[in-house]
């Protein structure tokens, strides 16, 4: 590598680097500003130095809400799981059979769009009558609100397949079973991926919902509560929380899908 070509590729790393960097500290900046302005509204040294105790014992727990942050996350995590992997488990095989049936498709695309764009605020009461607990009342919100958009990515995979693919399934005379899973699978993966990654940041979304309505321990319990409770530095604790943690979830989702495209 010549002299030139790595002072460029330092430069770009610096300016993966700085760059974020700059956007943060000019966020920052502005909420300093606005805490200035509006009198409850805390500024970030205040936030530290309110919030510090959630943040250097992140583990301890104190009570059922007053819990170290990394405490209250994992909760919100482990449900966020279990109603994503139901959520994935449920849309994926439907939206393989939406793809590949035009009859399906029909038939069930008005329920789809009809059912997609409703709010967990919307699903979590429906949760509540049916199973009476707020455990699996949140899993059913987050699954049902969550899998819409690997229902469509993995639908839209299977009719990107192109043509020639069948051709080539038709003159080997492979069965049903051997063309899903030689041909289906492997050309839909990459769209499959993109839904998941999309399903998880809705799910994400949806457990904080349902946290703050059913008032369950996690980070949108502990919003809600510090809300009621007027401590505004926990409140955006709790929101900066759920953004860094979001960024990372997809990020991490990201990555799988990279790796994938890549194989």
């Amino acid at each position: 590598m010549t002299v030139k070509a790595f002072g460029f590729a330092q430069g770009r790393r610096l300016g993966h680097l700085l760059l974020p960097l700059t956007g943060i500290v000019m966020v920052g900046l502005v909420w300093l500003a606005a805490s200035r302005s509006v009198p409850d509204l805390p500024s970030p040294l205040r936030t530290w130095e309110e919030s510090k105790l959630y943040l250097l014992e992140p583990f301890d727990k104190r009570g059922e809400m007053d819990q170290g942050i990394a405490r209250l996350a994992y909760y919100s995590l482990v449900r966020v799981s279990k109603g994503f992997a139901l959520g994935i488990a449920l849309g994926t095989p439907l939206g393989l059979l939406l793809g590949m049936s035009q009859m399906l498709n029909r038939m069930f695309d008005p329920v789809i769009q009809i059912l997609r764009p409703i709010s967990p605020l919307a699903w979590l009461p429906l949760g509540l009558v049916v199973f009476q607990k707020s455990e699996p009342a949140a899993m059913f919100a987050i699954a049902i609100c969550s899998m819409w958009p690997t229902v469509i990515n993995s639908a839209a995979g299977v009719r990107a397949i192109p043509q020639d693919y069948w051709n080539v399934a038709k003159v080997l005379r492979l069965s049903r079973f051997t063309t899903f899973t030689k041909i289906v699978i492997p050309a839909t993966l990459p769209y499959i991926f993109t839904g998941y990654r999309l399903s998880l940041g809705i799910a994400w979304l949806v457990i904080v919902a349902s946290e703050m309505l059913t008032g369950t321990p996690g980070v949108g319990g502990f919003l809600w509560q510090e809300y009621n409770s007027l401590v505004y530095a926990h409140i955006l604790l709790a929101i900066l929380t759920i953004g860094v943690i979001g960024f990372a979830l997809d990020r991490l989702m990201g990555m799988a899908e990279a790796r994938l495209r890549s194989a």
